[in-house]
């Protein structure tokens, strides 16, 4: 049996209106790579440089009821970013995290474009100054990369150090936004 395009979007409208999906996704081919987009009706809940592994991840944490439709205000958000014309995203977001990595990820959300920290500086503001590993731990969790941008975060020796996406697209993405690696 085909499907029409009319009968998909029908169908895809009244799941969305009727409440019958847990977790929104699309793919996103960025500069930086493919990249896996998923929001919950609360917000954008995760950015995945790895989608082929996605879909299962989304399920166990947001529920098994998922559907592939266009993100367009994600998708608008991005391609302003990597355009150049975006330095702060305005998206909800559904972050679903430990009350400690919560505090770090809202830190991290007020590294300027631009600039970086370390891992140090960063636990020191959310007053553990000891537990830069733990806030390394936190940065390579980071649901939503990107967007709480964890490439700002470097060695306390102003090296890269790593990412989930790679140290070429920590790099990339450094450079995109006009970074030195000058510390804040």
């Amino acid at each position: 049996m085909n499907v029409t395009p009319d009968l998909d979007t029908r169908f895809r409208t009244a799941a969305l209106a009727e409440g019958l999906v847990d977790v929104r996704y699309d793919l996103f081919d960025s500069p930086v790579g493919r990249l896996l987009l998923a929001e919950t009706e609360r917000g954008l809940c995760r950015i995945s440089y790895t989608p082929d592994q996605g879909e299962d991840e989304l399920a166990r944490t947001f529920g098994v009821r998922m559907l592939r439709v266009p993100l367009d205000a994600v998708r608008r958000e991005l391609d302003e970013y990597f355009e150049g014309h975006r330095t702060d995203f305005d998206l909800p977001l559904d972050l679903r995290v430990a009350p400690f990595y919560e505090q770090v990820l809202h830190e991290l959300a007020q590294v300027p474009y631009g600039l970086t920290t370390t891992y140090g500086a960063l636990a020191a503001k959310v007053g553990h100054p000891r537990a830069a590993r733990a806030v390394g731990t936190v940065m390579n969790r980071n649901p939503i990369p990107i967007v709480l941008p964890c490439h700002r975060v470097i060695g306390a020796n102003g090296s890269l150090t790593g990412y989930g996406g790679g140290l070429d697209v920590k790099r990339r993405l450094l450079e995109l936004e006009g970074a030195t690696l000058t510390l804040s």
